[in-house]
């Protein structure tokens, strides 16, 4: 008879864990125990180590490296779980490292256990040793306390915990609230049964209240034990059926916080032993707890800042659907200098009318204080509350972010306001959006630039006119940039934080933002906004062990705004608009793009290069060749069987272009040379103040109309 077969007729099946490729291959009876199909399988670790209890699993590392340091065998109780979570056998492993340079195989055998019977207290040594059990299990309850963030984890784990040997059944958590004891949180009990201990007088004649008043553990191994040192509580504990119990202080610097109760089925004798490893954990526990409740303590000071400096976007505001995101950094106290806000404008009372319309203006902000602190919260703060007073006297978006660098470097002009790089100041984007006509008028300060979905999917970058961030110096001019948002069209701002956390630049982490709002449909503005969150920093679920790591290295802020069409959403070009002024020629560079972006998806790439070419060339020309400033219009409209771009850039000067013959070194005259060669049609038009040189291209192919 073969080996398998023979340990099969005794219910134990063969196992082997291959560390270096993270698989493990179970006999049929192996697989069976561990709740799967009864035959043999080749499974990943994610799959195996579902089935095991958290707990047991995060011990088997501690066991197999002091098996594999002392050459002796890894044994072990497993508890088996189902896919609800539910314990469906223990099994006990034993098994051999074999090791083989710095990896290492498990090859063992896992046979299903029955649970200690009351008053068998056996002590089932994990590598052989009680000691070395005791060791291993308080590394391992150690790493899980540490782990856990929260009071509610904390709870969680002790309950969790198995100590070798003497597994309590019914664990208690006491706290002191004045002169109270409190109930933390419990296991092995159920919710109805805390009412007596819920808030207990420390005079009272009960352990947990003996325990916090001298601060000494209290070990009861016997029922006869307990009714003759406690016998005015003892008929509230006489009820849950318990043989032993341990009272242990949460001991913190030196001052005891609470109480720790290990109640068992079975009597415990308390060994010298036993004390120790249940004095160990409690002190473990009290850390845990304290540790927790520091955090619980930053994250409700967090929440509570977050939730009076970020503003209530409160029911809709007729004609528009707005979407805001604030997610702190991952570090500190979790508050920062980023914040957004939306203000209703004077001039113009906003009217539902039924159809998406509505009169009036509004002002959406967006900025970021320098810092991560709650100097820098503080700071924000105030700023956002002066920008709203500013806006709320009625300035233009100009004066509104010049009084507000004013203020904020008269508040950082001194010690108090100065990081470790010198005096504080801010980014912003100030934007007023006029409600009826879609147009939007822009003032920056240091800030990365708004961006624009259009109807078809299309996303532009919208390079604006900018000046130094608020509160460099007192007094600082903002020039104002104009566009139109369209029915349907959706604008979004945000900080940086967005753009470049996970090792992004900004030209980078924009392309990942224009990515996910061309995927978009444009239609649900909440959906969109998670989502330009979560392909940062994962899902909502970051505080708990998951996928995706939580690499959140600033704070982001990122509002939304859509224009609310009336009815079906008319078809309207793609277009473009942007001026660049004599002292911004750097801004060519800007027009290149802005070409590229509106003909992401052109046809033909030789025209695209021709397109920007050409650009290139016109608006140098009215940069070199006259004293103003230049318009560039760009739009690509649909006709009956394909798409054409219209690009037109116009000037203030009545001087007309000429057509020039440039010699072989010349550095100009090639401009309406390359218009002729490249362009479908070009012209040059007088307007009343100036004049508009323009040229079209057809897109190759036919589209049936369609612009998308």
């Amino acid at each position: 008879m073969r080996t398998e077969d023979v340990l099969a007729a005794i219910a134990t099946g063969l196992w082997r864990w291959d560390n270096a490729s993270g698989t493990f291959s179970l006999d049929a009876e192996a697989a069976r125990l561990l709740g799967l199909p009864a035959e043999p399988v080749r499974l990943s670790e994610a799959a195996v180590r579902s089935r095991f209890h958290p707990v047991d699993w995060n011990e088997i590392g501690g066991v197999v490296n002091l098996a594999v340091a002392e050459e002796t065998l890894a044994e072990s109780r497993l508890r088996i779980m189902d896919e609800h979570g539910r314990v469906i056998r223990t099994v006990r492993s034993r098994s051999k490292p074999l090791v083989e340079g710095t990896d290492h195989q498990l090859v063992g055998t896992l046979q299903e256990v029955a649970e200690q019977l009351p008053g068998a207290a056996s002590r089932t040594p994990v590598t052989g040793d009680w000691r070395r059990s005791r060791e291993a299990f308080l590394l391992d309850a150690g790493r899980a306390l540490a782990e856990a963030r929260s009071t509610a984890e904390v709870l969680r784990v002790a309950a969790s915990l198995s100590m070798p040997g003497f597994s309590p059944d019914g664990l208690a958590v006491f706290g002191v609230a004045g002169d109270r004891l409190t109930i933390i949180g419990h296991h092995g009990q159920s919710q109805d049964d805390e009412g007596p201990f819920a808030s207990m007088s420390l005079d009272t004649d009960y352990p947990a209240a003996e325990v916090v008043r001298t601060g000494r553990a209290i070990y009861l191994p016997s029922p006869e034990e307990y009714l003759r040192r406690f016998p005015v509580t003892w008929p509230l504990a006489r009820r849950f059926g318990r043989r032993s119990w341990a009272f242990v202080p949460l001991v913190v610097a030196g001052r005891t916080m609470g109480a720790w109760m290990a109640a068992f089925k079975h009597p415990v004798a308390f060994t010298p032993d036993e004390r120790s490893v249940l004095t160990t954990v409690a002190r473990m526990l009290a850390q845990a707890l304290a540790r927790a409740g520091v955090a619980e303590s930053e994250r409700e000071l967090s929440l509570g800042l977050q939730r009076t400096m970020m503003p209530v976007l409160g029911p809709g505001i007729p004609g528009i659907h707005v979407a805001a995101r604030y997610v702190p950094t991952g570090g500190g106290l979790q508050v920062g200098g980023d914040w957004y806000d939306v203000i209703r404008l004077p001039g113009g009372a906003s009217r539902p009318d039924g159809n998406g319309g509505g009169a009036g203006r509004i002002a959406l902000v967006i900025g970021d204080v320098q810092g991560h602190d709650v100097r820098a919260a503080g700071l924000m703060g105030q700023l956002r509350i002066a920008l709203r007073a500013y806006a709320s006297e009625g300035h233009r978006p100009d004066a509104v972010l010049s009084r507000a660098s004013r203020f904020l470097y008269g508040i950082t002009d001194g010690d108090d306001g100065e990081s470790e790089n010198g005096p504080r100041f801010a980014t912003c984007l100030y934007l007023e959006v006029d409600l009826e006509t879609g147009t939007v008028d822009i003032a920056r300060a240091g800030h990365p630039d708004p961006a624009v979905r259009m109807n078809d999917g299309t996303v532009l970058l919208r390079p604006t006119a900018g000046g130094l961030p608020l509160g460099i110096v007192p007094d600082t001019d903002y020039p104002t940039t104009r566009l139109t948002l369209d029915p349907g069209e959706t604008l979004m701002i945000c900080t940086d934080g967005l753009l470049e956390t996970g090792g992004h630049d900004l030209d980078s982490g924009w392309e990942r933002v224009r990515k996910l709002l061309e995927s978009h449909d444009g239609e649900d503005l909440e959906q969109l906004a998670d989502t330009l969150v979560e392909a940062v920093h994962g899902p909502g679920s970051h505080h708990t062990t998951g996928p995706l790591a939580d690499r959140r290295e600033d704070d982001i802020a990122v509002l939304l705004l859509s224009r609310r069409p009336a009815g079906t959403v008319r078809e309207t070009p793609r277009r473009t608009l942007m001026t660049i002024a004599q002292a911004e020629p750097e801004r060519i560079a800007e027009a290149r793009e802005q070409m590229r972006q509106l003909l992401h998806d052109w046809a033909d790439e030789d025209q695209l290069d021709s397109a920007v070419l050409m650009v290139s060339e016109m608006v140098t020309n009215v940069l070199v060749h006259t004293d103003g400033d230049a318009l560039l219009v760009a739009e690509v409209v649909c006709g009956k069987r394909s798409r054409r771009l219209r690009v037109e850039v116009s000037d203030t000067s009545d001087e007309l272009p000429h057509r020039r013959q440039p010699g072989e070194m010349a550095s100009s005259g090639r401009g309406l040379v390359l218009m002729e060669m490249l362009a479908h049609a070009w012209g040059v038009d007088p307007r009343g103040e100036g004049k508009s040189i323009w040229f079209e291209l057809n897109e190759p192919g036919t589209t049936e109309g369609c612009c998308g």
